[in-house]
Parts: structure tokens; sequence; C-alpha cells
């Protein structure tokens, strides 16, 4: 095994590439063109030069950011793999990789995992390509069985002899305009969620915005929400990384009688607000807690001039889905692609398959002591 494979990929890209021509609609990637774009391993000292690029590019997302490295690597320990594309010394794209390896759920190259958008960030399809191809070499350089990229835009990946990317659409994601007033935000929700909401503020409920001080109240109610769902619940540690590293994130929080009902914690990025984990108390759903929560946060987005509302990713035929479009909000799949290496089909690590049905069910039956015990040290080796 190689020691950093990254490393080794320019040579062997541009080896494997000598008499082929990759045809990207009316472009071409030629010989002359993979010698000058120079695929390179990511090192520390380019940090800045990584994020200035990221900031600065049309379909880049929070994700992309350095930062995530710090926080996979030092919650998870999983090996990263971030490759850098330059022309002329200048960055031309990026892809962040990760190598996660389990008996249960395989070996695999993620983008990235435990969050919802990745995959390559480029300036033209010329470097996304490159891109791609250093990514499927990787994946046969490491063993892994499958690489994922989670792309939220779409993209065209290079078909060849030696590539053939498939997409699947289980993943949608849904994102609306913020208004510049608080009333046509409001006016712009369906009537009964509308009615929802005035509901939660009849009942009492009270919003409020915090930091680090409201940590560990939010994981009491995340753990609890995740178990009910059946799903293991990520260690603390992983939120306090994510807090610690982008300080800017911000817990919403739900309160009645002085008890923290429902949170959500949530991400800025650009002009972006991202409601990320949360989750909210069974017995307080009849105060409609979650639309409560969810329009407090839409109000402080207003107020603060963010312009886009991203409610996140949901899976197809979920409560989640459904919710999200009670409130107005129209799907957008998500074009996930995979890259097979040693996988015959397509992975189907999700809730949804019925592979994970029984599972899902022992999960609910748990005391929240053992599943916030057990659950860490599960999802670590899920992608």
């Amino acid at each position: 095994m190689l020691e950093n494979p990254a490393k080794t990929i320019n040579h062997l890209f541009i080896d494997n590439f000598k008499d082929i021509t990759v045809q990207y609609e009316d472009r071409k990637i030629t010989r002359k063109m993979i010698d000058i774009i120079q695929i390179k391993s990511y090192c520390n000292s380019e940090r800045q030069v990584w994020d200035n690029f990221i900031l600065n590019s049309g379909n880049s997302s929070f994700f992309h950011l350095i930062g995530w490295k710090d926080i996979i690597e030092q919650t998870f320990g999983h090996k990263s793999h971030y490759i850098t594309a330059l022309y002329e010394n200048q960055v031309k794209g990026v892809l962040p990789l990760f190598e996660l390896k389990n008996r249960l759920f395989g070996h695999a190259l993620v983008s990235i995992p435990f969050v919802v958008y990745g995959g390559v960030c480029a300036t033209d399809k010329n470097t996304e390509s490159m891109l791609l191809e250093s990514a499927s070499t990787l994946g046969r350089l490491t063993g892994a069985d499958y690489v994922e990229l989670r792309n939220e835009f779409e993209s065209l990946p290079v078909k060849s002899d030696r590539q053939n990317w498939l997409t699947k659409n289980l993943y949608t994601t849904f994102q609306r305009e913020i208004y510049p007033d608080v009333e046509s935000n409001f006016n712009a929700i369906p009537g009964k969620q509308r009615r929802m909401i005035k509901q939660g503020s009849k009942a009492g409920l009270i919003s409020k915005i915090g930091g680090r001080e409201y940590l560990n109240d939010f994981y009491r109610v995340y753990a609890i929400n995740k178990k009910n769902l059946g799903t293991p619940v990520f260690p603390i540690k992983y939120f306090e990384n994510i807090m610690k590293i982008f300080p800017q994130t911000f817990i919403l929080s739900v309160w009645k009688d002085n008890i923290m009902v429902a949170a959500v914690m949530t991400f800025t990025f650009k002009d972006r607000l991202m409601p990320y984990f949360s989750g909210a108390l069974k017995e307080y759903f009849r105060y409609a807690a979650n639309d409560f929560m969810y329009w407090e946060l839409m109000r402080y987005g207003c107020e603060k001039g963010y312009k886009v509302f991203d409610f996140g990713r949901s899976k197809k035929g979920t409560g989640s889905y459904d919710f999200k479009r009670h409130w107005g909000f129209e799907p957008k799949d998500l074009p996930y692609a995979y890259y097979l290496v040693a996988m015959k089909d397509m992975p189907n690590i999700s809730p949804v398959n019925p592979k994970y049905s029984a599972m899902i069910n022992i999960w609910k039956k748990l005391p929240l002591c053992v599943a916030n015990w057990l659950g860490p040290k599960i999802v670590r080796n899920i992608p």
C-alpha cells in the first residue's frame, strides 16, 4: 500500500492517458492539457489558498472549506486525501476525499462523509474531468470498493474506457430565497404551516439564539430525537469541534417553561443560512415546536440579511421530505456520483434500505444511555 497515493496521481494519470482523448461535449482533454494541469495533494501551507478558492467559487459548499478536514480527522480519525488542480500555479479546482474502511460497510472514498454536499469544485469542465479521473485512480490505488461524490451541483462526469461514473437520485435538497422583509417570508409559507407557527406562539414557545453554552442541552434533545428515529447519534465531540472550528455556527433553541424542547444547529456560508442538525422532543409536537423553530430561524435570517434558506437534504419518501414540501419548498435532486472499483452495484447505506429495517426497530427500543454510548462507535463507520 502506498503511504500517500494522492502524491502519485499526477504521474499515473499522465501515463494512463498517453493515447487517450476524452470527449466532453465539444471539448477535448488532450495530452498537452494533462501536462499543463497539475494534480497534487493538499499540504497545510495551502490552507488559506484552498479556502480563498472555495469562498470565491460559484459551485462550492460550506463543506468544501478546509476546516471540515480538521473536524473529521479530529473527531473520527479517518484518513483524508485532499486533491488540488493547478494551472500556471493558480488553483482551478479541488476535491476533498476521506477514506473509510469497515467490515460491515465496506471500504470507500467519500466526498464528504457525515455531511450532505461535497464532490469536485472546479472552474471548468476540463479541470473537473481531471479531478474525476484522479478520484477514480485514487480509488484503485487504495483498493477501495467505490468512490462517492456528494455533488450539490449538476455534473457531467467523464465516460471513457477507464472510467464510468454512475448517479443515484436518492436524495433531494430544498432551498428557497429569503425575502428582504419578514412579512413576505411569512406569507410565502402555506396556510396550514402558518397556523402551526401561530399555534406554537400561542402555546408560549419562545426562541433563543446561542452558541456553545447551549451545546449540552442541544445534544440531549438531538440524541433523544435520533434514538426515536432509530439512528445512531454522533458523538458530542463532533459538535464541539464544529463549533470550535466554525465559531459563526449557532444554535437556535425553542423553550417552553424553561425547558429546551427543540433546537437546530445552524451553519452560515456566504449568503446562505443552513439549518442542519436538529431535534425536538416528541411530547412537545402538539405545540408545533418544529414549525415554530424553523420560522424563527427564517425570521432571524431575514433580519440578518441572508438571501438563501437551505432546508437541507432529505431522502425521498420520508417524513422530513414531506415536512419540507408542506413548507412550500420544492425538491431538487442531488446528483450524487459513484465510481465502482470492486463493487458491481451502487452502495445503498440508507435507513430506507429494507436491509436495515430490523436494526432500526431494535435501536428505537434501546435505553437512551445505551444508544448514546453505542451510537458514536457505530456511526463513525457509516459514511
